[in-house]
């Protein structure tokens, strides 16, 4: 079909150079997919060079302490998609003795391999027909076909996987799967793309219909929640500090954080100082209490908004389970909070 070499061509000529694309490691593959959703190549090709860095094969990432994982993947959000690498890695190369499977159906039983991470290794590291369906690939065949499907409801990415399945050609499906989702990347982006020099617009629907900006249907809206984190920075008669380790389930699972104390809503400093004293006051007596950060911090992700702020207390003699400076940068910290550190505590 013409879409298809059109599609292609392009591709070959306006392409990014990326390390997991002179590849058919299925390894190198799955990390690149996995630190790549929803994630831009720009924030995810750093870490990809430390992860292969660090842990050449499967192997090495499997024998890894999940803390040195976390730390590794500091910043780059979405911290499930690296519990679940870990664990993937651990199966892999104990149950599976370091291979990979080898298709489409056998991918998807991987832990944090859905549809579209199953396809795109299945096709780049074992050239199956299978085609990948990303929010690039929704927003070009949207565009294109003039498709006014909501790319948010049930059974859009059936109906844009049959589309796909149908364009994708049989003798070269990994170089398809990457020219679409290139182009959704380079060319026919979210916001204003430059439909002038698109090689697809004789073509393209949305354009001849002026529906590029309506393109594609997502009624669908994230709802989101706004939460209160007040943390505090205790830091006793020598300069140790205390962390502890998230273990209950939800963001930042299994990283660092300070002491918190989160409220219902914005608290004024006399109410937090109050709050402080009831609840941290009868371990060491709290010498003094003062604000870090002369404003809120707002930190978002995708399903909630966070209002962050530090708080020092300084304490009499010595806390218990207190650390360095030292130490406590080696562990594993939301991005947030690391942030705050290098800023105010280095």
């Amino acid at each position: 079909m013409i879409f298809s070499k059109t599609l292609i061509s392009w591709y070959l000529q306006n392409k990014r150079d990326l390390p997991w694309r002179k590849t058919a490691n299925p390894y190198h593959i799955w990390l690149s997919e996995i630190m790549l959703q929803q994630t831009r190549v720009a924030q995810g090709l750093p870490y990809f060079l430390s992860f292969t860095t660090s842990f050449p094969t499967i192997f090495d990432l499997a024998n890894a302490d999940e803390e040195q994982v976390l730390k590794l993947w500091q910043g780059l959000g979405y911290y499930s998609r690296a519990r679940n690498l870990h664990a993937t890695a651990k199966y892999i190369a104990s149950d599976l003795h370091g291979i990979f499977p080898d298709s489409f159906s056998g991918l998807l039983k991987l832990k944090g391999v859905g549809e579209y991470t199953a396809a795109a290794i299945a096709s780049f590291s074992y050239n199956e027909v299978v085609p990948v369906v990303d929010g690039n690939v929704f927003r070009v065949l949207s565009r294109f076909f003039n498709i006014e499907t909501d790319i948010a409801s049930s059974g859009a990415k059936k109906e844009f996987t049959a589309l796909a399945n149908e364009l994708i050609p049989k003798d070269n499906p990994a170089i398809f799967n990457q020219a679409i989702m290139e182009f959704g990347a380079l060319q026919c982006v979210p916001k204003n793309p430059d439909c002038g020099i698109c090689v697809l617009n004789s073509g393209c629907l949305a354009l001849k219909y002026n529906k590029v900006g309506e393109l594609p249907v997502k009624l669908k809206k994230t709802k989101v929640r706004n939460r209160y984190f007040n943390y505090i920075v205790f830091s006793d008669a020598i300069q140790n500090l205390i962390i502890r380790k998230r273990v209950e389930k939800g963001i930042w699972h299994n990283l660092y954080e300070f002491p918190l104390i989160e409220t219902d809503g914005e608290v004024d400093f006399d109410s937090i100082s109050k709050l402080i004293n009831d609840k941290y006051g009868n371990k060491n007596a709290i010498l003094s209490i003062k604000p870090l950060n002369k404003s809120k911090i707002l930190h978002k992700l995708s399903h909630q908004h966070l209002f962050v702020d530090f708080y020092k207390v300084e304490v009499e003699g010595l806390l218990e389970e207190a650390i360095t400076y030292e130490s406590m940068i080696l562990f594993p910290f939301p991005i947030v909070i690391f942030n705050f550190i290098e800023k105010e505590l280095a």
